[in-house]
């Protein structure tokens, strides 16, 4: 007999409660926070190895920088390259059987010596630069640095300024 008068009991609390959500004013769910500009954005995606992995590519090719020399272009280079590197690692720790002469070394160092696997991973960061400069949603972003024509009326003004001293 308890058993049905508790269920009696909440059931009716369900339908007061429902009752009063009714009659309640309709309102509209606001969220007081503001979300951030895209200039405002930057998070640090990676750590150690696979950022100083894109890092180190990224510098041993000039091109690179070029196609995404923008800050939104910047972004999504690394989120992605930092991506397929990742992955393309993983595939080929396992593809590559380490000696165990290697053991105590870092096993991506290991793999980057090999010119094969630093080719292939060239490959990949290449591959996502060219994608990001191709996608026509950053086709109007500004370059991180001023361009070529800046720093030349830079330098004449700069010739401009000491030789008047």
């Amino acid at each position: 007999m308890d058993g049905r008068a508790g269920k009696a009991r909440t059931s009716s609390r369900r339908q007061r409660e429902r009752r009063r959500l009714a009659r309640a004013p309709p309102r509209i769910v606001t969220y007081p926070v503001q979300m951030a500009g895209p200039e405002e954005i930057w998070l640090p995606l990676v750590d150690e190895p696979v950022g100083d992995i894109v890092a180190r590519l990224q510098a041993e090719d000039p091109e690179i920088e070029r196609l995404v020399g923008s800050p939104h272009r910047v972004l999504a280079f690394r989120t992605f390259a930092y991506i397929r590197v990742g992955i393309l690692l993983g595939e080929l720790l396992f593809e590559q059987e380490l000696a165990a002469a290697d053991a105590d070394e870092n096993w991506v160092e290991a793999l980057l010596r090999d010119p094969k696997h630093h080719d292939a991973l060239h490959r990949e960061v290449r591959a996502v630069a060219e994608e990001i400069a191709a996608d026509p949603k950053y086709a109007d972003d500004e370059p991180l640095g001023p361009d070529e024509h800046a720093r030349d009326r830079f330098r004449e003004f700069a010739r401009k300024q000491f030789a008047g001293d």
